[in-house]
């Protein structure tokens, strides 16, 4: 007579539940190991193989080998297949090495077209050159052994991720001085708050910048407003008609939020000292206008520099963001604001009225101005 079989006691740690549970849920986990935690858990309300394989659709055997393999090695250990030995590899460790290396080449360094590989084609080459090079197990290889391969080694030689080479010896002295500026802000900010008053108007910060090339675009029929129950977003003929650029000069006030800007058809000494212009008019003749910028070089042509030296001692005073050190200067958080809020998706008849939507822009920001603030390695100041 057969007996019968009798439950195992499987205790499960409060981690190792989280874990289980974690994984019985999830729509990216593999199916097996999805099941498997699915047992555990309803084994462990109701110790029962019968039970639990009939409420999973499993048989009860697979269901007890489940929670044995849990009770020997650990529950995370038993919703993974054991290792079994399979046939030896074909493909030699050096014959690996000589394609990854291979991968970490560009394609047009071998007289390809392409710039970089694509899986297929490396896998087409290594087939045609590996022989010569001493590896003929690779005389087979075939695009999915290839990204195992390399997948093993974590090479993507099919994409590209930017980087930011730092160009400019003096990057960190120059980083100092603009961290300097900003520490100088915070002071006369916390200043003014002691004292329940506002800035002094002894001096005024600001950060400055241009964002050229925004396009005036329009459409060629009219946009479909959102209709319930038929579309929910708004509907636009993909064809549109172009009518130019025009670039926003602009510069916060770090201490009030107050927004200067001027939008013009380019972005030249001229159209810079025309701004420099707006700002000479915006404060008192007491005032030092201090300048956060980049190296543009309408910032520091002989127009810009004649125009400065005609300007009394101390009026305007630049501090220049090191190159490809534009993220330093807080301005371009608030172009990127625009851009998403504003510019994004804007469809105009003519660049005047783009220049004049976007000048609106700027004195809706201004009657509620947002005072941008800078944290970052501040501290470290010198």
């Amino acid at each position: 007579m057969t007996a019968w079989r009798r439950a195992i006691e499987l205790s499960i740690g409060g981690a190792d539940l989280a874990r289980l549970a974690s994984i019985a849920r999830s729509r990216t986990e593999p199916a097996s190991r999805v099941e498997r935690a699915r047992m555990l858990l309803a084994y462990r309300e109701d110790p029962s193989f019968f039970a639990v394989g009939r409420a999973l659709g499993v048989h009860h055997q697979t269901v007890q080998r489940c929670v044995e393999r849990a009770l020997a090695y650990g529950p995370m250990a038993a919703l993974d297949d054991r290792q079994r030995p399979g046939r030896e590899p074909t493909i030699t460790a050096e014959a690996k090495a000589w394609l990854v290396s291979l991968a970490c080449r560009k394609a047009k360094d071998l007289d390809y077209p392409h710039e970089l590989w694509t899986t297929r084609l490396l896998a087409r080459h290594a087939r045609e050159h590996a022989a010569a090079e001493g590896h003929a197990c690779l005389g087979q290889l075939v695009q999915g052994t290839v990204c195992k391969i390399l997948d093993e080694q974590e090479v993507k030689p099919h994409k590209v991720r930017y980087y930011l080479e730092r160009r400019d010896p003096d990057f960190k002295e120059k980083m100092a001085e603009v961290l300097c500026v900003y520490r100088q802000v915070r002071i006369l900010k916390e200043t003014a708050a002691k004292s329940n008053t506002k800035p002094s108007d002894a001096v005024a910060i600001v950060s400055y910048d241009e964002k050229p090339g925004i396009q005036a675009i329009a459409t060629t029929a009219p946009d479909l407003p959102p209709e319930p129950g038929a579309h929910a977003t708004f509907g636009r003929d993909h064809e549109y008609k172009r009518h130019g650029t025009v670039s926003l000069l602009a510069g916060i006030d770090l201490l009030t939020g107050k927004v200067h800007a001027l939008v013009k058809d380019r972005h030249r000494s001229r159209e810079f000292i025309e701004f420099l212009k707006l700002l000479d008019e915006a404060y008192p003749a007491h005032t030092a206008i201090k300048l956060i910028l980049d190296n543009h070089s309408a910032h520091i042509s002989k127009e810009t520099k004649a125009w400065l030296a005609e300007q009394p001692a101390g009026r305007f005073q630049f501090t220049f963001t090191p190159k490809h050190g534009s993220w330093l200067n807080l301005v371009e958080g608030f172009f990127s604001k625009l851009a998403r809020s504003v510019l994004r998706h804007i469809r105009v008849a003519s660049k005047h009225e783009l220049k004049d939507r976007i000048m609106a822009a700027m004195d809706d920001i201004n009657q509620h101005p947002v005072v941008h603030t800078w944290s970052y390695k501040l501290d470290k100041a010198a």
